[in-house]
């Protein structure tokens, strides 16, 4: 595949064309692994932490997840039970042994296992149910799965083009996907620590990437298998006896800049509910939205929370808030005027009002706001240091 094909699979939505059970098992063997005898499918990279603890604790840690996480789930309005499996449920081998398939609709089977009702998508606690009957899920094989096929592809590139024909590849490759990617990461891993603390977050680092494994698998040749599952699925735990596997997100909304961003509903999603809301990367409330609509000077001064009254102002508009919140000026020159708003336990709000020199084609001309430092004191000082100059050497000799 391509770059370009691999940084659309990075953030690609929704179910794929083709489960990830034959993927996930293909990755195994070319590890030189047995397959696992139990891939399991879910929806979120939440659910799979959550899953991915509870097979590995002991009693009384299983115990607190299920007293503990059902409720919090459900407190924060995911589908009911809260950990909700993509349909594909649990799935054995390729067939049971009387040859009848090791999925079903109606619930959830596969080797001996096989539970009535609507399916994991709607209960929760059938989740941990059909966990309880898996057994011990054996140790975690993330190592041979993944770091030793990447270590030993990366080597052969290495040695193949040198460093500087590495670098150049890299560069080319996943250099150009890492920054994007990796906030992406960085932002769920944050999510599902503010959901569950710091243990699902450890719970993560087990994991492997599938899509947001994107930039590495798009520099490296071969490892067919982890290449198949990124193609179908996101982040996945690999035990011996059990592989954990969750669905790609539902929505993922972003800026130019690749950042999650989205004014009106979660910037990222997934379909068990876990979400994250995001104004340009930066983390904001789920009902933050709503609060975006109608906004008044008023509202805005009396948000508490600095980072959120400063993305309120964006989106509000410098120039309007000025123009509607009883701003004063503070100074004018021949360069413009400077306002100034004070902002109650943040930095006063100070804008340059410049006009521009060149008249529109209706004979107009235009007014620009320039957010200056607060410190600045004289018109001219805030449009110098627009420039990157100091206040005495801004002497334009046209004004444009």
């Amino acid at each position: 595949m391509t770059t370009l094909t691999w940084e659309r699979l990075a953030v690609a939505t929704g179910q794929a064309d083709d489960d990830p059970e034959a993927a996930v098992r293909q990755a195994y063997r070319e590890a030189g692994l047995a397959e696992p005898e139990h891939v399991i499918v879910l929806a979120s990279p939440l659910a799979g932490a959550v899953a991915a603890a509870w097979l590995t604790g002991d009693a009384d840690r299983r115990r607190s997840l299920e007293a503990d996480y059902l409720q919090r789930l459900e407190r924060a309005g995911f589908a009911p039970g809260g950990l909700p499996g993509s349909g594909a449920g649990i799935a054995g081998p390729a067939a049971g042994g009387d040859g009848a398939p090791a999925t079903s609709s109606a619930g959830v089977s596969g080797r001996g296992l096989e539970f009535e009702g609507e399916g994991v998508a709607s209960d929760g606690a059938l989740v941990f149910r059909m966990l309880r009957g898996l057994g011990e899920p054996g140790r975690s094989v993330r190592e041979a799965v993944r770091t030793a096929p990447w270590e030993r592809a990366r080597s052969a590139a290495y040695a193949e083009l040198g460093p500087t024909g590495w670098a150049a590849l890299w560069e080319a490759t996943g250099g150009r996907l890492w920054p994007q990617v990796n906030r992406l990461v960085t932002d769920i891993r944050r999510g599902i620590d503010e959901f569950g603390g710091e243990e699902l977050r450890q719970m993560t680092l087990d994991a492997v990437l599938g899509q947001h494994d994107a930039p590495w698998l798009s520099a490296f040749d071969g490892l067919d298998g982890l290449k198949r599952v990124a193609e179908r699925a996101g982040w996945w735990w690999p035990y011996e006896r059990v592989a954990l596997v969750t669905a790609r997100p539902t929505e993922v909304h972003l800026d130019d800049l690749g950042r999650l961003h989205r004014a009106d509903g979660p910037a990222l999603a997934y379909a068990d509910g876990f979400a994250l809301h995001a104004w340009h990367g930066m983390p904001v409330p789920a009902d933050f939205g709503a609060t975006m609509v109608g906004l008044t000077p008023a509202r805005i001064r009396a948000e508490e929370n600095a980072e959120l009254r400063r993305v309120m102002l964006e989106h509000f508009g410098f120039d309007r808030y000025l123009a509607e919140s009883g701003a004063k000026p503070v100074h004018s020159d021949e360069t413009g005027v400077l306002w100034r708003v004070e902002l109650a336990d943040d930095e006063p709000l100070a804008m340059v009002e410049v006009v521009n020199s060149t008249p529109e084609p209706d004979g107009t001309s235009r007014t620009y706001f320039l957010r200056v430092p607060p410190w600045v004191e004289r018109a001219r000082q805030g449009v110098a240091w627009t420039f990157g100059v100091q206040e005495q050497d801004y002497r334009p000799e046209r004004e444009t």
